[in-house]
């Protein structure tokens, strides 16, 4: 934000329907790309930052890991159609058109142009777009959350009736059912909320008892489950909360 443009500054400035007060009194400053104003404006995110977000980055980035090994597994198993229906439910694929939950109804047309998926745990509800028409389409979607997200999985305690968890300890059953959309071991292990050694003495476990295979390309190695690891699985299905219902907003498409 600090090396915007003051070009740029002004043009996103002059998008804001209704400002808030201090982007108001501020206006003028910030469409000269101010460095005084600036560098207020960035210490107050950087402190933000390490107040709100740093506490609790590794867990956001682990939601952001499952969302994408969830869709690379979508796309590997059903190409793009199973992708984009995938998205559901806030995203839904009516071919030719993606549909989506949006505070006003609004048509993007790509005319030939990717579109590119975000995954983001700040889009709460429902996807956005960029409003610049001269920019590359990006759709921003919210990834799912769960109760207690913020908590590392290993420090939760096991739901009533978990049998796989009884069978294999709450950490290690985690782990396989995080395996189960295909992983890294850095990525298991932001994604259980545990060390790099503990997520390979995890891994390693899984592997010499069949539930699990591991294939190293390059520098890392990605974990998937064996047969029997998904027929473990199937059959120990971890307990369902209760469902909950929500109002959807108008649908428009994108």
């Amino acid at each position: 934000m600090l090396s915007t443009p003051a070009e740029r500054l002004r043009k996103d400035l002059a998008l804001l329907p209704a400002p808030p007060s201090w982007a108001r009194t501020w206006a003028s400053t910030l469409a000269d790309a101010d460095r005084t104003a600036l560098a207020a404006i960035g210490e107050a995110l950087h402190d933000y930052h390490s107040a709100a977000l740093a506490p609790v980055w590794p867990r956001l980035q682990a939601l952001v890991d499952a969302d994408r090994a969830q869709r690379a597994r979508a796309l590997i198993d059903h190409g793009t159609e199973g992708l984009l229906r995938s998205l559901g439910p806030t995203l839904r694929w009516r071919p030719p058109v993606l549909e989506a939950d949006y505070p006003v109804d609004r048509d993007l047309y790509l005319n030939g142009r990717g579109l590119l998926l975000v995954p983001s745990v700040f889009c709460w509800r429902t996807p956005v777009t960029l409003v610049d028409p001269e920019l590359r389409p990006v759709l921003v979607y919210p990834v799912s959350h769960e109760a207690g997200w913020w908590l590392r999985p290993a420090d939760r305690a096991p739901a009533e009736g978990d049998r796989l968890s009884q069978l294999l300890g709450h950490s290690r059953a985690t782990a396989l059912r995080v395996i189960q959309d295909g992983c890294t071991t850095g990525e298991l292990a932001r994604r259980i909320g545990v060390t790099a050694p503990t997520a390979s003495q995890h891994t390693a476990i899984l592997r010499e008892t069949g539930l699990i295979i591991s294939v190293r390309c390059r520098n890392t190695v990605l974990h998937t489950l064996t047969p029997l690891g998904i027929d473990l699985l199937s059959i120990n299905l971890a307990p369902q909360p209760k469902a909950r219902s929500t109002i959807s907003r108008g649908a428009a498409q994108s």
